[in-house]
């Protein structure tokens, strides 16, 4: 005899606080990478004759990307990036050891920026996204980011009209009063959310 009434297996429900702490953890070793990755690329820069690089970023819509990398010499004049190697760790996100990366100058750069990007503004390049630059001070031993968010508003404007006749125009404030327009017509007092 056989039993009919087999019930089919659970779907697993994820451990969202598990998941977290494992996050955590990979974005706190992450971190522990970046003194020694931006000494790595200080040390090139500063070989190189390059005192500066500014690193402009941009981003909406779930998509983000550099703009533009530009180098500064000593006096100040723009000047090209070699292909010179740079020795950058880097950890993905499941990995128990970081990996060991060899990338030309530009691409060093690119790398580091991205990460110092999304470990201060992580979703950075999401919804109205963002943009801003980089300043890498090679004399000063700094990088200074100049981050600038975009943010969507709405203002609601409503317009009462009996067919043209006697047609008022409200502003928003009219919204919050119980009565509007000529013929005292019914509003709620709190004005729908414009999303």
């Amino acid at each position: 005899m056989t039993d009919e009434n087999t019930t089919p297996p659970a779907t697993p429900i994820p451990d969202s606080a598990a998941f977290l702490h494992r996050y955590q953890a990979f974005e706190a070793r992450a971190a522990e990478l970046h003194p020694a990755n931006k000494a790595a690329l200080f040390a090139v820069l500063r070989d190189a004759g390059i005192t500066g690089v500014h690193v402009h970023f941009d981003g909406y819509g779930d998509s983000g990307q550099i703009e533009g990398v530009t180098a500064f010499g000593i006096d100040a004049a723009e000047c090209p990036l070699s292909d010179t190697p740079v020795g950058i760790r880097k950890l993905n996100f499941g990995q128990d050891e970081p990996e060991m990366l060899s990338e030309p100058l530009a691409e060093a750069i690119e790398t580091l920026a991205y990460a110092f990007l999304e470990s201060t503004h992580g979703g950075w390049e999401n919804n109205e996204g963002a943009f801003g630059e980089f300043i890498f001070d090679v004399e000063a031993g700094t990088i200074t980011l100049d981050y600038n968010e975009r943010i969507e508003t709405s203002d609601i404007t409503a317009t009462n009209s009996d067919g043209g006749r006697n047609g008022t125009l409200l502003s928003p404030r009219a919204l919050q009063r119980e009565e509007m327009g000529r013929d005292g017509g019914r509003v709620s007092a709190a004005p729908p959310m414009v999303r």
